[in-house]
């Protein structure tokens, strides 16, 4: 079993222990270095893993400077326009109750450039994400209530 309560085998991604708040956003910002327009990021995690602190992190280091930065857990969706011409399509499906109910939405439309999609819930409806897309997983650290593990893949 590895630190966080998951059993080690070949399947496992390898995690990063992420002591607070601020190593999230740090490695938001290293994320952010490596995202190009057409990029889709899944965040998975139970409620509480840090999924909106990691996406607006990451909104913050792809160039969006919009003072407040609200969760789309009512809205669904909410857009933004950076200045190299890259827009960002924050999405949560928490409130939607399957893939059909995303699909409605029209979300495929921010798959693809100049659009950057950063979806919390994306199990929801996991068939209709893109070929390419960079599934992330934050899971609570069982010991030290800031920290979480980081995984990718």
């Amino acid at each position: 079993m590895n630190k966080h309560g998951n059993t080690q085998n070949s399947t496992v991604k390898p995690s990063i222990f992420l002591a607070d708040e601020a190593a999230t956003k740090s490695q938001a910002e290293t994320l952010a270095k490596n995202l190009h327009a057409g990029d889709c990021i899944a965040l998975s995690g139970e409620l509480g893993a840090g999924k909106s602190l990691f996406a607006r992190a990451l909104m913050r280091a792809l160039g969006v400077r919009d003072h407040a930065l609200p969760s789309p857990s009512f809205s669904l969706i909410e857009e933004y326009h950076v200045a190299d011409g890259m827009c960002i399509a924050h999405m949560d499906w928490y409130r939607l109750d399957n893939a059909e109910a995303v699909i409605m939405l029209g979300v495929q439309d921010y798959f693809n450039a100049p659009w950057v999609s950063i979806i919390e819930w994306p199990e929801r409806a996991p068939c209709i994400l893109p070929q390419g897309v960079v599934r992330i997983s934050l899971t609570l650290d069982a010991n030290i209530p800031s920290a979480r593990w980081f995984t990718i893949g």
